[in-house]
């Protein structure tokens, strides 16, 4: 099912999650694990992370020598695995950033072959890598870009003109961002782009993580007053680590509450800051959903000790 489809059937509030692939050469047992924990929960869907090359340097005898690799490449194995094996809808994430849009296309047509019809569009970080593209091909710039090549192939029109051009039925997902994207120089012009993704196709929002639901609330007052009426999911993370007040801000640009990073900063356990991490991850997703939000979305990545917490206070 669509993840539009799954949202308009609910009959009781939607829990989604998202997980990242194993790093190149890893072990996919361990991912495997989580997965099974995970749908424990009953799911709707899962979303899976994409990761472009980028540029890593290593000391080597001969000095230091630049290297480009992809350190995450298994997305679409792990769908496949998700999707066939666990009868739960993955929903891969499809990058701008690192891939031609001829590489996309093909992506996609291989997510149709596996039976998968749901995808989040994502302009994604930049790692250093300036992919050199063969004569005569092109990439998508921005997230709206992409949202607009896959449309297209929903008409059945495809880069690729010696395809077989046989419509797709993609669900497209986007990203939205409550406290704004850092690139962007206020809400209001964040909120454009926004705009510009869903006219280009996009049938739902994910919001980037937050620590305050006020400000969940105000992004989508601002989309509503904006005229984008397509579903907002919030996205929230569980803090397990006492870095991560550190690593979270700086990473997703988002604000941790003083109340949240006193209290953190007050613990004197590790085990004490996960169980401040869930009780606070806990209060929000209530504070959500007794608002009438109809779905929450939670960045799991590796671990589902935290999430488990949560779910188990929230007993839905």
């Amino acid at each position: 099912m669509k993840v539009t489809e799954h949202l308009a059937q609910a009959k009781r509030p939607l829990i989604s999650f998202e997980i990242i692939p194993p790093r190149r050469g890893g072990d996919v047992r361990a991912l495997m694990s989580l997965v099974e924990d995970l749908v424990k929960h009953r799911p709707p869907y899962i979303d899976i992370t994409s990761h472009p090359a980028e540029i890593v340097y290593k000391d080597t005898e001969t000095g230091i020598q630049r290297r480009v690799v992809r350190k995450r490449p298994g997305t679409l194995g792990v769908c496949a695995l998700i999707q066939n094996k666990y009868e739960v809808d993955a929903v891969p994430h499809v990058l701008c950033r690192g891939f031609s849009r001829e590489e996309t296309e093909d992506f996609l047509i291989e997510l149709r072959y596996l039976g998968i019809e749901n995808v989040l569009a994502v302009r994604g970080d930049d790692k250093g890598f300036q992919k050199v593209l063969a004569h005569g091909r092109t990439s998508n710039d921005y997230a709206a870009d992409l949202v607009r090549q896959i449309t297209r192939m929903n008409q059945g029109v495809y880069v690729d003109e010696e395809a077989d051009n046989a419509p797709t039925s993609f669900c497209v997902g986007v990203s939205g961002y409550p406290e704004k994207h850092f690139e962007a120089p206020n809400l209001e012009t964040d909120l454009r782009r926004v705009k510009e993704k869903v006219e280009a196709g996009a049938e739902y929002v994910v919001t980037q993580m937050f620590f305050k639901n006020d400000y969940y609330f105000r992004f989508v007052d601002a989309c509503r007053a904006s005229g984008i009426t397509v579903p907002i999911i919030p996205g929230l993370k569980v803090l397990t680590g006492r870095d991560q007040v550190v690593s979270i801000p700086r990473t997703f640009h988002c604000e941790i509450p003083s109340e949240l990073s006193d209290e953190v900063a007050a613990a004197t356990k590790p085990e004490h800051v996960r169980e401040i991490g869930i009780k606070w991850a806990t209060a929000q997703a209530r504070g959500l959903l007794d608002r009438g939000v109809p779905s929450l979305h939670f960045y799991v990545m590796q671990s589902a000790a935290a999430i488990n917490g949560v779910m188990k206070n929230l007993a839905l």
